[in-house]
């Protein structure tokens, strides 16, 4: 008893799935195979008549093979035993005619299968895409975009597998079977039925294993995603870990995600190793029973030996068929542990939700009001913005200060509703931004943010941005307004240079003026600039200031900024402190009765200094 159980818990131990609580992304629930096959069945609306071409290919396949094997039959019994040469022939021209329309069925059938997936992967890849491009900016804040893009790439080409390659594959074993079994009966139907004996043991066999399977594949899945966070985040950052010497902690956070997706491979690969040789053992008994069987009728003289071997032929052929479907379940498991973490992915909803009915709204005139406005970030129990009110004339510039962390960034995000206010309204002319379409309220809306965002492209796409159908004069106008067109200009291609992954072939003043360059040619009436000026040098902020006076010229301009000295000549100042409106009015004013204002403006302020922003 004592070995017994021993030998139980090595191969418990060897068949274990380590889901260990390391990762750095989570499992994503499990979902039935039936609610899976209902969720993706749709994205297959465009192949579907293309898969009944491929039935009857996967169909006409198994025929011509069976057809060969039959020939073999004449061969041994009709031309071989007898020494009768005189087939030899019409034998020969068949099989020649029988593999070319083998060749052309593959040919087709492999064009038609790809088509059929590659049309099904573009669909299902194309909505993912764009579920992503419509979720709310918490969402990001919240997830890792490696594992993201692991979803979006590996997991979408597994639900292939499960949605169509699996469903041909399955119906073509079927096929293959009854082809097989119809041949075998008419051959020898008590042999057939010896040999079918053992068919519930390939299902047994299979049934064991499944648990094992997915969980495997659930556990690998996982871990690729945490590689490709680690990866995103490493390579994304690189300048700052090879400024802090950081390659070797990274290196291991890599290592750890790595021997992690290890030996969740090695799980599955075991599993897999002891399923291929349990289900030969089961194969091999079938095997060894018909060939006993038939070595005994073909002794008594009831089977020939072209008979013997074209049935043991077409045995070997059946139980293929029989594998597959007893492994087919497998195979989904597999492929639905991708599948459970796309789900995952588009049963997200964004937090931000448009009115069904939306105010109808063109351009704006650009009033701006807050009006008790309450906010707290998803899963963070202190308010951003509490209380928070105030209002801003068309035209008018609004500065927004305080310390970092007040809430100043967050009112931008209202403004974009990229969230919702928990309570309380943000108004545009009057009207709730809830009323509104997001397409209509953005397009009223440009923004230079904290983080200069450039694109991996030319400087000229990067301008247009703002405006796709930008014209080339109104791109040019806007650069120069920017005073961007003389650096630009001096680019290896001008206009057409490409700037590099996030502009890192540009300097930091630079990017800034692209970005003022990209928010110019939107023409918005509405203008945010959060923290415009933020990692300027002093030359680099005195190049910019003319383009901002510019760009806010007629405008309603928010700024966001904790530097005083570049605001105190907005129209308001709003001073934000822990989230509430600690005080507000003109710069003069704020100095005479802010004793917090007038703190932080001491502390900015310095000998000879004259930066400041007039529109």
């Amino acid at each position: 008893m004592t070995r017994e159980r021993t030998v139980r818990s090595a191969l418990n131990r060897l068949l274990s799935v380590a889901e260990g609580p390391g990762g750095l992304v989570a499992a994503a629930p499990p979902v039935p195979l039936r609610q899976v096959f209902r969720r993706f069945w749709p994205y297959t609306r465009g192949g579907r008549r293309w898969m009944a071409v491929l039935l009857v290919l996967v169909v006409l396949g198994p025929a011509v093979g069976a057809a060969e094997i039959w020939l073999f039959k004449i061969v041994i019994d009709d031309m071989l035993v007898p020494r009768d040469l005189s087939l030899f022939l019409p034998i020969a021209v068949a099989y020649a005619v029988l593999t070319l329309f083998s060749g052309v069925l593959s040919f087709v059938n492999r064009v038609t299968s790809t088509w059929v997936s590659e049309r099904f992967l573009l669909s299902l890849r194309s909505d993912v895409f764009r579920h992503l491009e419509d979720l709310s900016l918490g969402f990001f804040e919240r997830r890792r975009l490696g594992d993201v893009l692991s979803r979006v790439t590996g997991d979408v080409d597994a639900v292939e597998t499960f949605m169509l390659s699996g469903i041909v594959g399955a119906i073509g074993q079927v096929a293959r079977l009854g082809i097989y079994i119809g041949l075998l009966v008419v051959l020898r139907w008590d042999l057939t039925l010896a040999a079918l004996v053992i068919a519930p043991m390939f299902w047994f066999t299979a049934r064991r294993f499944a648990r094992l399977i997915r969980a495997a594949a659930r556990e690998r899945r996982r871990r690729s995603g945490s590689i490709s966070a680690v990866t995103e985040e490493t390579l994304g950052n690189i300048a700052l870990v090879q400024a802090y010497n950081r390659q070797d902690w990274e290196h291991a956070r890599f290592q750890r995600e790595s021997l992690g997706r290890y030996h969740a491979v090695m799980a599955s690969t075991r599993i897999g190793a002891l399923y291929g040789p349990a289900v030969d053992f089961v194969e091999l008994i079938g095997g060894l029973v018909v060939m006993g069987l038939g070595a005994w009728e073909l002794a008594n003289g009831r089977l020939s030996l072209g008979g013997l071997m074209v049935f043991l032929a077409l045995l070997s052929r059946l139980y293929g068929p029989i594998r597959g479907m007893s492994g087919l379940g497998n195979t989904f498991y597999s492929a639905s542990a991708a599948a459970d973490r796309i789900i995952e992915l588009l049963h997200q909803h964004p937090q931000v939700v448009e009115t069904r009915t939306p105010r109808p709204f063109g351009r704006a005139r650009g009033g701006i009001e807050f009006d008790e406005v309450s906010f707290s970030y998803p899963d963070v129990d202190r308010h951003a913005l509490s209380g928070v009110s105030f209002k801003v004339a068309p035209g008018e510039t609004v500065a927004l200060v305080g310390a970092s962390g007040a809430g100043k960034s967050t009112v931008a995000k209202l403004l974009l509703r990229f969230y919702d206010p928990d309570h309380g309204s943000v108004r545009l002319d009057g009207i709730d931004l809830r009323e509104l379409a997001l397409t209509d309220l953005r397009e009223n809306v440009a923004v230079v943010l904290q983080e200069t965002l450039v694109f991996h492209g030319t400087v000229r796409e990067n301008v247009a941005y703002g405006r796709p159908q930008a014209s080339e004069a109104e791109i040019r106008a806007a650069t120069r307004a920017a005073d961007a067109h003389e650096f630009v200009s001096r680019l290896p291609e001008g206009y057409n240079t490409v700037v590099g992954q996030r502009g890192r072939l540009l300097s930091g003043g630079q990017r800034q003026r692209l970005a003022i360059a990209r928010a110019m040619v939107r023409e918005a009436p509405v203008l945010v600039l959060d923290e415009p000026m933020t990692g300027l040098d002093a030359e680099s902020t005195r190049r910019i200031m003319e383009p901002l006076r510019l760009l806010m010229s007629g405008r309603t301009t928010i700024i966001i900024s904790h530097n005083l000295l570049t605001v105190r000549d907005a129209d308001q100042i709003v001073l934000l402190d822990q989230g509430r409106v600690a005080a507000h009015g003109t710069h003069d004013e704020l100095l005479a009765r802010s004793p917090a204002y007038a703190h932080l403006y001491r502390l900015h302020r310095s000998p000879g200094e004259s930066v400041g922003i007039r529109s």
